[in-house]
């Protein structure tokens, strides 16, 4: 399991300013914190396990998406792109932010829902924040360790990355990734809407394209459903190298069934090669897909999950034009059960970058 620097400091947000407040707890002196260090590659390493009746819960969102003001004759109707009823890159577009909360001082800000099933234990909670800094405009890198988090009815607190920021600039993007441990408030506060605001991404346009967004991952025990291994990888790094996570120790009996969620940036929606497999030892790769991310276009800048009803967000674009945060059904593919499960993704176009990837698989 990874060591973080500390635990997170969750602040009282003032939020035109982004100035750092008295700490989150009543009678608190004011502190400030160290930015966390920034590191060009972090291995993919485990950040949390478990075993234990119940399951992954997850809320996210874009933070940024196409104007639909002022088009270029040669862009496609930002509306459409937004509703996926046209092909569109986020390179095709002047993109802006989303800014969805009645705070003057944000200059972005989303929500998603967080669904738990009643009776259940948040046992850990994590939230993943990045983008892209350099598209029609520059921007400075100290703020990659910060953002706004509000839970259901609540004001905005001021969030630092309590572990390495992920830091690159690669093939005309200057990418990023922090994250920082929610326990603590996802325990208290619960399911419903949660708004990530201050995301530190750019705006504009260029070949790469601007992106960015936000995906609280929460671990839960439920005695209600069946025991699992829940295991939370996350690193970052370009993908022009595939990308692997193993569950070392995890043994999946026969009929066991599951679920695998990922979270990477700049996944363009509508061309070829980008691709999730998973293998057990002595079997063939499994691709990953479902009706929303076609097996050879899995990074296709969507928000999914199983189910026939998703979680609500604001908004909810179909098309995030560069984010993806997707849950898997694994279907039937280890009913013959197996061990050393892993998990390989691949991208064979432009710059795409993974963040994070965990799975609850059916233990013994």
């Amino acid at each position: 399991m990874r060591n973080p620097l500390g635990p997170p400091l969750l602040r009282r947000a003032s939020v035109g300013a982004l100035a750092l407040a008295a700490i989150w707890a009543p009678g608190t002196a004011r502190a400030t914190a160290p930015p966390a260090p920034e590191s060009a590659r972090i291995p993919f390493a485990e950040r949390y396990h478990a075993v234990q009746h119940g399951g992954f819960a997850r809320a996210a969102n874009a933070s940024t998406s196409c104007r639909t003001a002022a088009a270029a004759p040669s862009e496609p109707p930002c509306a459409a792109a937004r509703e996926g009823q046209v092909p569109a890159v986020n390179g095709n577009f002047d993109m802006f932010y989303v800014d969805v909360d009645d705070d003057p001082g944000t200059y972005n800000s989303s929500r998603a829902e967080l669904r738990l099933p009643a009776g259940s234990r948040v046992t850990y909670a994590r939230l993943y924040w990045g983008g892209n800094l350099l598209a029609g405009e520059q921007k400075p890198a100290r703020d990659n360790g910060r953002v706004l988090i509000a839970e259901p009815g609540g004001a905005y607190k001021e969030l630092l990355a309590d572990t390495v920021v992920g830091h690159r600039v690669a093939r005309g993007a200057d990418a990023f990734q922090a994250s920082a441990d929610v326990t603590a408030l996802v325990r208290s506060s619960g399911p419903g809407m949660w708004t990530v605001g201050q995301v530190n991404t750019a705006m504009g346009r260029s070949r790469s394209g601007a992106w960015g967004g936000w995906t609280l991952v929460v671990a839960y025990e439920d005695p209600a459903q069946p025991r699992r291994t829940l295991s939370l990888h996350d690193g970052f790094d370009s993908l022009d190298r595939p990308a692997e996570v193993r569950l070392n120790g995890l043994h999946a009996p026969r009929g066991a069934g599951g679920q695998v969620g990922l979270v990477a940036y700049n996944g363009d929606r509508g061309g070829t090669g980008d691709s999730l497999t998973y293998t057990t030892a002595g079997h063939a790769p499994v691709p990953l897909h479902d009706s929303a991310d076609p097996a050879d276009d899995v990074l296709n800048s969507t928000i999914d999950e199983p189910g026939p009803v998703r979680a609500r967000r604001e908004p909810a674009y179909a098309n995030t034009l560069g984010y993806d945060s997707d849950v898997f059904d694994l279907g039937t593919a280890l009913v013959q059960g197996g061990d050393q499960l892993t998990f390989r993704l691949v991208s064979q176009r432009d710059a795409a970058w993974a963040g994070a990837l965990f799975a609850a698989v059916d233990a013994p």
